[in-house]
């Protein structure tokens, strides 16, 4: 009798076995198939592309409104890396190109009247400066007057995105997304009505209230 019942529970779990795919062979067939696609379009992704200054030009400034591109000012970099100016501009708008040193894909185009602010930076950062450390010095320097500020809300355009590269071909930007940050020095939620978090995705908001580089932060959502 009790060889019977084991034969059966034998036979049972074979047939239960047999009956049932296997979904874990299933999932792992999946996810090589996914891995492997993803692969393939990675490998298309041309990270740290290194730019000509022309192409340089016609990158960074697509992040700029089309009416004021022709004369924007551009700061890109040199063969060797090196940080400098490649087009002096006409109208109030500068563009930054994208950094090959750096992973992913960014460009930027702010009103001049920013330029103080941002050249600061990028000083204190070539002095090796932590952001604690810069964001500190900035501040001083703003409220003693000797980093001059927008007297007026002044817009810094971001396009960017890690797997974002500039298309020579089509002189377009793929995979990119934009992020505006309006400049407001010293705003805060009661002189502006903002919220100090998006109420919902892609909502505008008010970061570092009452501070010098207090902003409006827009992401918009894709």
């Amino acid at each position: 009798m009790k060889i019977k019942l084991v034969l059966l529970l034998v036979l049972s779990m074979v047939i239960n076995s047999c009956g049932k795919p296997s979904y874990k062979k299933n999932e792992i067939l999946k996810t090589q198939e996914e891995a492997a696609s993803e692969s393939s379009i990675f490998d298309e992704i041309p990270l740290n592309q290194e730019l000509t200054a022309a192409q340089q030009i016609a990158s960074a400034t697509l992040v700029v409104p089309k009416a004021a591109r022709d004369g924007a000012t551009v700061y890109g970099y040199s063969e060797n890396g090196e940080f400098m100016t490649l087009r002096e501009g006409t109208n109030d708008f500068i563009c930054i190109a994208n950094n090959p040193k750096k992973d992913g894909f960014q460009i930027v185009a702010y009103h001049k009247s920013l330029e103080p602010m941002m050249a600061r930076g990028r000083e204190l950062d070539s002095d090796g400066k932590s952001r604690e450390e810069k964001e500190e010095i900035r501040a001083k320097e703003a409220e003693t007057g000797k980093m001059p500020l927008p007297e007026a809300p002044a817009t810094l355009h971001i396009y960017y995105g890690p797997d974002a590269y500039f298309n020579t071909e089509t002189d377009k930007i793929e995979n990119g997304k934009f992020r505006y940050v309006v400049y407001i020095p010293y705003a805060t939620q009661e002189s502006t009505g903002l919220s100090l978090a998006p109420n919902e995705p892609g909502h505008p908001w008010l970061m570092f209230p009452g501070q010098y580089n207090a902003h409006i932060m827009i992401t918009p959502e894709y």
